[in-house]
């Protein structure tokens, strides 16, 4: 692009982002002067829409909702403006909040936010040349676990989100909740319901093992290799897409990134750059150092594993359930119905050990 002149936006983000207002906006904040440069969209794995450009000589990233809002859109954006402020001063590796909207009425009923830009790759779509080195692939496995038990080890009400979620009774919510979900698939034309396996015998087993008590914190509620970006030395620079967080029992997040850590021998369900090019700790490993840096109650390891899989399975299942009806690509659907299947029959195995 010719960054001596205004850029003309992206035609994927035409009528989502008015440049003047957006202008005027940053104007009344003192977020530099005149036009918008290197505009450009930024790829990643969410429908939210992501924007990096130029004003005067810094960069910045815009987040706001989507082409077509979904209820809870703007609620999730305000709950990530909010965190991201919170972990300011923290040992979490995440990108700093700059300037915050929560109102609806500058871009068009949707509420945005302005971060710095992290340049760095996330390692389930690519990875720096240095990364042929196994040490490093190793090392990045590490530095993700040192991210997550950071994250766990902040104190939630000290940094002001002591009011975010709901951590009383977190755990016995878990598993009704997540069967009302699959249950509520049946709503969609063509869905076999009751074809996921495993569900009611991996549901009775969390339910009979669940931990008694827990130590509440900040949950990420997505946490796995592709939601950071990495540099080429080995170490995380961000966690990124807080849009679920809440207050619960981070050892759910632990659970998370281990259901789904590429391992030899069985299937990524990421279907990762770095899975295939291996040399990443083993889940003993993840165990281990996480251990070594929190001081949380690792005995119930293998029943967060399960609740993760058993979750993550019935969210994917829901891409499949929109597919039969002909609301999501087909083939999108039947790969993820496979993920949810491995996830399954993992939980069960987990259940049954």
């Amino acid at each position: 692009m010719n960054s001596s002149r205004t850029e003309v936006f992206p035609s994927e983000v035409s009528g989502l982002v008015d440049e003047a207002a957006l202008r005027a906006w940053m104007d009344a904040r003192g977020r530099g002067r005149g036009p918008l440069r290197d505009v450009r969209v930024l790829t990643g794995g969410t429908q939210n829409v992501l924007l990096r450009f130029r004003r005067d000589d810094k960069d910045y990233v815009l987040r706001r909702g989507p082409r077509h809002l979904r209820s809870s859109t703007n609620d999730h954006l305000r709950k990530e403006m909010r965190v991201l402020a919170a972990l300011a001063g923290t040992n979490v590796p995440h990108p700093a909040l700059l300037e915050a909207c929560p109102a609806e009425d500058v871009l068009g009923g949707s509420v945005f936010y302005l971060m710095e830009p992290i340049d760095g790759d996330n390692p389930t779509i690519s990875l720096p040349d240095s990364y042929e080195q196994p040490a490093l692939r190793h090392r990045l496995g590490l530095s993700v676990v040192e991210a997550l038990a950071a994250l766990g080890a902040v104190d939630h009400r000290a940094v002001g989100l002591g009011d975010l979620g709901y951590p009383d009774g977190f755990l016995e919510r878990q598993v009704p909740q997540w069967l009302r979900h699959l249950e509520s698939y049946a709503a969609f034309d063509g869905y076999p319901a009751g074809s996921l396996p495993h569900v009611e015998s991996v549901a009775g087993w969390l339910e009979r093992h669940r931990p008694a008590t827990f130590v509440p914190g900040i949950l990420h509620g997505d946490f796995h290799l592709a939601n950071v970006l990495v540099d080429d030395a080995g170490e995380v620079l961000a966690v990124v897409d807080w849009e679920m967080t809440t207050i619960g029992d981070p050892l759910l997040d632990l659970g998370w990134l281990l259901a789904t850590w590429p391992e030899p021998g069985r299937p990524d369900i990421l279907d990762s750059v770095i899975g295939a090019a291996g040399g990443l700790p083993s889940q003993f490993e993840v165990v281990e150092h996480y251990a070594a840096r929190s001081q949380r109650d690792l005995s119930h390891v293998d029943w967060y594993v399960t609740l993760a899989c058993f979750k993550l399975g019935i969210v994917l299942e829901g891409t499949h359930a929109r597919a039969c009806a002909g609301l999501a690509p087909g083939q999108t659907g039947e790969r993820l119905r496979d993920a949810a299947r491995v996830l399954l029959s993992r939980a069960a195995e987990l259940a049954g050990a």
